[in-house]
């Protein structure tokens, strides 16, 4: 077991355009405005959002800034829109059986509560309702697991001399996060079972959010002091403040929390016409104390990421190769 962390958020955003698509509610796609009700304990309300264009809040900007710095509220919107049953049945259904999501991030809930998951509404340009869905809760029950790991934790400002227990916490192997990875960037490589059910538009649009950066992005907007181009791209850059070489690319999705860091990541060498898909993740937590906020990122982890990517590219860039990569397809506007 490993805390996927916002890792998490790749197969939701990519459910919930799914999702969009099954519907086939006239008017209504990824850019429709979209308000999320509160329905039971501590959900919110959210009616706009000041870092869209025209303070409209819609799955499209939530999957940017999923994708550009991993917004944990952008996440929970989604979760609330899929709803906590529909994310694991169309998981399972499509072969990713170690995936688990069980709860919104960066929020104290409870079980039940996350069990519980908001009703929503979407409107045309001119306050018209096109559509609603009442609020949901997910009965079906939750395997048994026991993911405990280390030899203590904080609960609060105590320490508790027992390993942390993980097994009400979200799960996603790293096999399966790679393979949603791939099935995003090379669909027509996986089985039929795997893929997500994406239009062109769709798949255009979550590469092109997977790879670009902050100073790429006015809506939203980022102050790129604070996330530069390494922000969310470990592996290849680590914690870096440099900004990528132009003939780099890199579509991924990162996690990090509770001393795991993971990345899982195609990059691409436009003007070497390479290309290559790895994945990753490591505890940075040599004392084995969970909920300290005392991790070994900047020592171990984030150095040790950069430089797996980076022995990779290398080999990549002296490696022979009998074919060269098309590469078209992954050139995008900015």
């Amino acid at each position: 077991y490993f805390y996927p962390a916002s890792t998490v958020k790749l197969p939701v955003a990519l459910l919930a355009l799914e999702k969009l698509n099954e519907m086939k509610k006239a008017g209504v796609d990824k850019y429709t405005t979209m308000v999320t009700d509160s329905s039971y304990a501590k959900q919110q309300t959210i009616y706009n959002h000041p870092m869209s264009e025209d303070g409209r809040p819609s799955v499209a900007h939530y999957i940017k800034q999923i994708l550009l710095v991993s917004d944990n509220d952008a996440f929970n919107r989604l979760y609330e829109f899929v709803g906590q049953e529909y994310i694991n049945q169309k998981l399972k259904s499509k072969g990713y059986n170690n995936a688990e999501i069980m709860h919104r991030l960066s929020v104290s809930m409870t079980e039940d509560e996350n069990r519980h998951t908001n009703a929503v509404s979407f409107y045309d340009t001119s306050g018209n309702i096109l559509y609603s869905e009442p609020a949901q809760v997910n009965t079906k029950p939750f395997k048994l697991r026991n993911d405990k790991m280390g030899i203590g934790f904080f609960r609060g400002n105590s320490l508790v001399d027992e390993p942390f227990d993980f097994s009400k916490k979200n799960r996603l192997s790293l096999s399966d996060l790679h393979r949603i990875v791939r099935a995003v960037i090379f669909p027509e490589s996986v089985p039929s079972k795997h893929r997500f059910k994406l239009t062109g538009d769709d798949y255009n649009f979550v590469r092109k959010y997977m790879s670009a950066y902050t100073r790429e992005s006015r809506y939203p907007g980022y102050d790129t002091t604070i996330y530069p181009d390494a922000y969310v791209k470990f592996l290849f850059l680590g914690a870096g403040k440099q900004q990528v070489p132009a003939n780099i690319r890199i579509f991924n999705k990162v996690g990090d929390a509770y001393g795991f860091l993971t990345d899982a990541a195609y990059i691409v060498d436009f003007e070497n016409q390479l290309e290559f898909m790895l994945s990753a993740t490591l505890l940075c937590n040599s004392d084995g104390i969970f909920n300290d906020d005392r991790y070994d990122y900047d020592n171990v982890g984030f150095p040790f990421m950069k430089s797996l990517g980076q022995s990779i590219y290398r080999y990549e860039l002296s490696r022979l190769r009998l074919h060269k990569p098309n590469l078209t397809a992954f050139k995008m506007q900015y």
